[in-house]
């Protein structure tokens, strides 16, 4: 998966990677020439006295070590930036792809993970490919350049290598095999720790209200001492390579200095020949050693580019049409025919037979005990997911077959948990209609019962919003959140349970706003109370999943023993009536 990712990811900087290449190799053949120059100063300059020709050679030199040092510093900032360019679009690849993505997927990976892929596990990969391009590529050059001018050098201690580098790389293979498993259980610690985290910061208030500050710190204790405790072990074999390494680096040293030093004492070489030949000894360890230092990170980067692999590798369920048809005429009318959705590996579907119709200038409500499925139903419509059985239909077309843009430039939608993003009271307005006048802003806070807390906000309109609208209460994020809807002036609009935290006066008032704009729109609203959707001209009931009612507020309560049960519960029968 790594090497798929890196193939299809680093396409885009091909002629930056060769460009890389070629200045990787001519700079680790300047590397490798300097200590024969070196050599030959000591042998040729040094031991006959002849000043001029140090200083010819000491040029040279001088010449090779600048050339050496210009093309490192290109070769670096070129690598640089096709590493940062390729962490960039496999950034932006995850992001699209989960953008594509369904409730269902989203589901099933979960949002702790998805945002530890899109970070965490993408910076390792990209830092693998700077490395790689700065050291990986630079390695095997000098580890082959190293032994051939070895050879050269001297013949006979050469084979002091057949014994060094089998011994380093087993050593090395012996560590590593033991870091993989760790380093795909320390990503599944970070997805774990984030989980939690996210968690507890969004629960803070249940948190405190039930006491349970001590239960979830042992909570977080336990997911942060496993990943402490999977990276000690890792920090434990990172700090075992490097030791073990240098003793190598160090006992080779000795063995060449050993040897050589009789070869000398024989004739058969000369001081400046093993001068070089220790540098060269050096350069292949070192070579090995930038190896081991990428194969280090390697095992942990493979498993992020399987978990980046997996999120890329998922399609989508909800996938646009091949030939989409256009939903440009049309009130809205939204038509269920026989809808059946189950979730994948499920024995019974959470909906199931369900056929009714909202007409445009009505207003059709769903009501039902929790966990019916309401939200699943009114889920449908904007296809977040899509039914797996039956159809459902918006003025004639199946929603399956409309652009998903031209389908949500119709919707109108208020999800159950109204969420607003980082930004003011005016860009928040404006998600709902780009390019909205501040006339528009306000006549859509007016129908949602949001101008008066709106005004008395500091800035008006450009009033700070928190992520999420957490600076707000419960009740100011519905109220916006349903502007936002209004703005739009769709032809649907999905309430999902979105007057839950109004009082009932508010909660009348909105629905009076509400009533011109339904006489020209379809409204489907999903909603606990009784007393918000009474005057409703359709109410549909559902009792797990099945419409085991469907009319009037009177006909129902005549004749749906489950409708009179939620009414009851909630009205005297006086006030039923």
């Amino acid at each position: 998966m790594l090497l798929s990712l890196l193939k299809s990811h680093l396409a885009p900087y091909r002629q930056a990677l060769v460009l890389v290449l070629v200045l990787q190799l001519v700079q680790t053949i300047a590397s490798l020439y300097l200590p024969s120059l070196n050599a030959d100063i000591i042998d040729n300059g040094v031991t006959q006295g002849d000043t001029s020709y140090i200083v010819r050679i000491g040029v040279i030199m001088l010449v090779v070590s600048l050339g050496q040092v210009l093309c490192a510093v290109v070769a670096v900032y070129f690598g640089a930036r096709a590493a940062m360019g390729f962490g960039r679009d496999v950034r932006g690849a995850l992001f699209t792809r989960v953008q594509a993505f369904s409730g269902q997927e989203v589901g099933v990976f979960g949002a702790p993970t998805l945002i530890t892929r899109t970070t965490n596990d993408v910076q390792q990969v990209q830092m693998v490919v700077m490395l790689g391009l700065t050291i990986m590529v630079m390695a095997p050059i000098m580890l082959v350049g190293g032994v051939v001018m070895a050879l050269r050098q001297d013949v006979g201690l050469s084979g002091l290598l057949i014994v060094i580098v089998p011994v380093l790389g087993v050593t090395i293979a012996v560590i590593l095999s033991r870091m993989i498993p760790y380093f795909r259980a320390m990503q599944k610690r970070i997805d774990r720790i984030n989980s939690v985290l996210r968690e507890q910061i969004s629960g803070i208030r249940v948190i405190r209200a039930f006491v349970r500050e001590r239960h979830e710190q042992e909570r977080f204790a336990v997911a942060n001492t496993e990943l402490f405790e999977t990276s000690l072990r890792v920090g434990k074999l990172m700090a075992l390579m490097f030791p073990v390494v240098m003793l190598i680096m160090n006992l080779s040293s000795v063995s060449v200095m050993w040897f050589g030093a009789s070869r000398i004492d024989s004739g058969e070489m000369q001081i400046g020949s093993l001068t070089a030949y220790l540098s060269y000894i050096m350069y292949i360890l070192m070579a090995v050693m930038m190896s081991t230092m990428i194969f280090m990170m390697v095992p942990r980067a493979a498993v992020s580019a399987e978990r980046i692999g997996e999120v890329l590798a998922t399609e989508a369920s909800v996938v646009e049409p091949l030939a989409p048809r256009s939903m440009s005429e049309g009130r809205g009318r939204v038509e269920f025919a026989g809808v059946e959705f189950r979730y994948p590996g499920a024995e019974q579907p959470v909906l199931g037979d369900l056929t009714f119709t909202a007409e445009p200038g009505e207003t059709t409500a769903i009501i039902g005990s929790t966990g019916s499925g309401k939200t699943t139903l009114i889920n449908l419509v904007p296809r977040l997911f899509d039914v797996t059985g039956g159809s459902v239909t918006i003025d004639g077309i199946d929603v399956r077959e409309a652009a998903g843009q031209d389908l949500w430039s119709r919707i109108g939608m208020i999800p159950q948990k109204p969420y607003l993003f980082s930004g003011t009271v005016a860009s928040n307005l404006a998600y709902g209609l780009e390019g909205a006048t501040e006339e528009q802003m306000w006549a859509a806070l007016e129908v949602a019962q949001a101008r008066d807390f709106v005004e008395a906000l500091p800035d008006g309109l450009e009033s700070e919003v928190s992520q999420g609208g957490t600076n707000l209460s419960g009740g100011q994020r519905q109220r916006l959140a349903i502007a936002r809807a209004v703005i739009r002036d769709p032809k649907i609009y999905l309430f999902d349970d979105s007057f839950s935290a109004l009082d009932y006066t508010t909660d009348a008032a909105l629905r009076r706003a509400l009533a011109p704009i339904a006489r020209r729109s379809t409204m489907i609203i999903v909603a606990q109370r009784v007393a918000t959707i009474r005057q409703a001209e359709k109410i549909i009931v559902l009792d797990n999943g099945r419409i085991v009612g469907q009319g009037t507020h009177p006909d129902l309560l005549a004749t749906c023993q489950t409708y009179q049960e939620i009414v009851y519960s909630q009205l005297s029968a006086e006030e039923a009536a």
